[in-house]
């Protein structure tokens, strides 16, 4: 009669195999992947928090600024075109909308600067949920060609109204902090800029975990289908798309302040949309971090060939030769090329695979018999014959 002790959970028994090994490692693994994920946004954050007193001259720090905007957009795109799939070359429309709204309520208003930046974002709000119902009717290159068309309408309107918008002259926003000499200006803005960027990021994660985020990305991978299994596609991507146009005119407002004064063919430029879309397709759109990396790849080039290059168009045809090598050569992104490169010359995993069904069943008898040998109260199964007894009888 079997021994009690016999009896022992499964995963005892697998753990001696090279599954069961692997089943222990991968937890193991995954764990120094959080710690060392842990480790690399410590130290960003602290890179990014210590750039102002770091920087060599206003300059610099003015670059930073800028690129800490492109971060902001580029991830304000990312709520859209990550999750869902749809590619929108006209966000800059909202960056607009977001900058001349929060110019014209103070200047015309007389709200409190950072008063007037929340209700501008309100206003793209509203406006996005019309513009929306009607833009996310259609799908592919169909919503690329509409999201240029409203781009294109707001820069006619914002530029043909000029006793209201101040047309091609321009719009001046008043300064928040007036008594603040230029680098300490700069200083709190970059400051400004990183708590946005941070809310986006933290927002962006959420809904990644989420249910509506599963939603969005089965969006992202079949429409047709997600809708068939009672996703409700319309409302998810309508949802998606006030969110980022509502980051985008946060940024655009914050950028007024900032900067101080507007022009209705920079605020409105199809240009702003493509590097959005540049810098996170570079980064990589279904990464959190993805952005931002495509932003200071991004940003930092055009910030050099500008300042190397004066007002030539080199940076333009950069921009475009980088285009090309990310759809070319990383159509995923940077970040994702990288995990798959340290994936395949890494550490592999250990898989049941790699053993035969006759193999593993061979060695967990085995290993059954060891720990029931191994037992110190182990009755045996049966008892042999001897020839003692034979001779007894």
């Amino acid at each position: 009669m079997p021994n009690a002790s016999d009896t022992r959970p499964t995963q005892d028994v697998s753990a001696g195999s090279p599954a069961g090994a692997a089943t222990t490692a991968a937890p193991r693994r995954s764990g120094t992947g959080r710690v060392v994920r842990l480790v690399a946004l410590v130290v960003g954050a602290a890179l990014v928090l210590s750039f102002p007193t770091i920087a060599p001259n206003p300059y610099i720090l003015s670059a930073g600024v800028v690129i800490l905007s492109y971060a902001c957009t580029a991830t304000a795109w990312n709520f859209m075109g990550g999750f869902t799939g749809y590619v929108s070359l006209g966000h800059a429309a909202f960056f607009g909308l977001g900058a001349y709204a929060t110019g014209l309520l103070i200047r015309d208003v007389g709200l409190p600067s950072f008063v007037a930046l929340l209700v501008g974002a309100l206003v793209v709000l509203l406006v996005t949920i019309p513009v929306g119902i009607a833009a996310l009717r259609v799908r592919g290159a169909s919503f690329v060609i509409v999201s240029i068309s409203f781009v294109l309408i707001m820069l006619l309107v914002f530029q043909g109204w000029g006793s209201f918008t101040g047309g091609s002259d321009g719009l001046v926003v008043p300064r928040p902090f007036p008594d603040l000499l230029r680098p300490e200006h700069h200083q709190v803005f970059f400051y400004l800029f990183a708590a946005l960027l941070a809310v986006m990021l933290v927002c962006w994660w959420v809904i990644d975990r989420s249910r509506f985020g599963t939603g969005l990305k089965a969006v992202r991978e079949d429409e047709d289908k997600a809708q068939a299994l009672g996703v409700p596609t319309r409302n998810y991507k309508l949802v998606a798309y006030v969110v980022s146009a509502t980051f985008t005119g946060l940024a655009g407002g914050l950028y007024a302040l900032w900067f101080g004064d507007l022009d209705p063919i920079f605020q409105f430029s199809i240009m702003l949309g493509t590097y959005m879309v540049l810098m996170a397709l570079l980064g990589g759109v279904r990464n959190l971090f993805g952005p931002l990396l495509g932003a200071l790849i991004v940003g930092t080039g055009l910030e050099y060939f500008k300042l190397e290059f004066g007002d030539t168009q080199l940076h333009l045809v950069a921009t475009a030769v980088l285009l090309g090598v990310v759809v070319l050569f990383m159509p995923d992104g940077i970040i994702p090329a990288v995990k798959s490169l340290v994936q395949r010359f890494g550490p592999q995993d250990s898989s049941i695979r790699e053993m035969t069904a006759a193999e593993l069943l061979e060695h967990n008898r085995a290993a059954s018999s060891a720990s029931s040998g191994a037992t110190p109260d182990a009755e045996p199964a049966a008892t042999p014959t001897t020839p003692t007894d034979e001779e007894g009888r």
